[in-house]
């Protein structure tokens, strides 16, 4: 894979992303969602699970009278489960439907200005960026933080009819 040099040199449209984001860890890396889209954080707590659903798909809570489907992000994204103290479980409001998505940690609610958003670097190769809003930092050169900034509705879409997620095929050429 092959970053193209020029695309972090230009600041990313401030009118086209928001300003606060909620930041979260999944392995070593830290992420950004908009925090506009947080209905609350809870302690991890195992869902009920459903038959048949994908290995990413961990199952149902039941949260004040609404089943909320709760899938782990670090498998969707082709990382192995990984559970502890500090998992967390993220709902969120997309689209007027509450979704839960498990992260390795939450870390706080960071305040980015344009300046300090650039924009996703072009790669060649099979890498699908689509729903990666941009790259944030914080803090002083040589200190900074890195925050991938995620558009989470499209992380979150269903996979086309016809193509299965890259874990499904990889289970299947394991079999």
């Amino acid at each position: 894979m092959y970053l193209s040099a020029d695309s972090s040199a230009r600041p990313v449209s401030s009118s086209s992303l928001p300003s606060e984001y909620l930041s979260f860890r999944l392995g070593t890396v830290e992420y950004g969602i908009d925090i506009l889209k947080v209905q609350e954080i809870r302690g991890y707590e195992q869902p009920t699970r459903i038959a048949n659903a994908p290995s990413y798909l961990k199952g149902v809570l039941h949260l004040r009278g609404v089943i909320v489907p709760v899938m782990d992000l670090r498998v969707k994204q082709g990382q192995p489960a990984h559970f502890d103290n500090l998992t967390a479980t993220v709902i969120l409001n997309l689209e007027k439907n509450p979704v839960g998505v498990v992260v390795d940690s939450v870390s706080d609610v960071v305040t980015l200005a344009p300046e300090h958003i650039r924009p996703t670097p072009h790669f060649d190769g099979d890498v699908n960026a689509g729903h990666i809003l941009g790259l944030g930092s914080l803090g002083e050169p040589g200190q900074e933080r890195m925050f991938v900034l995620l558009d989470i509705e499209k992380l979150l879409a269903p996979t086309p009819v016809g193509v299965r997620p890259k874990e499904e095929q990889a289970e299947e050429a394991l079999a």
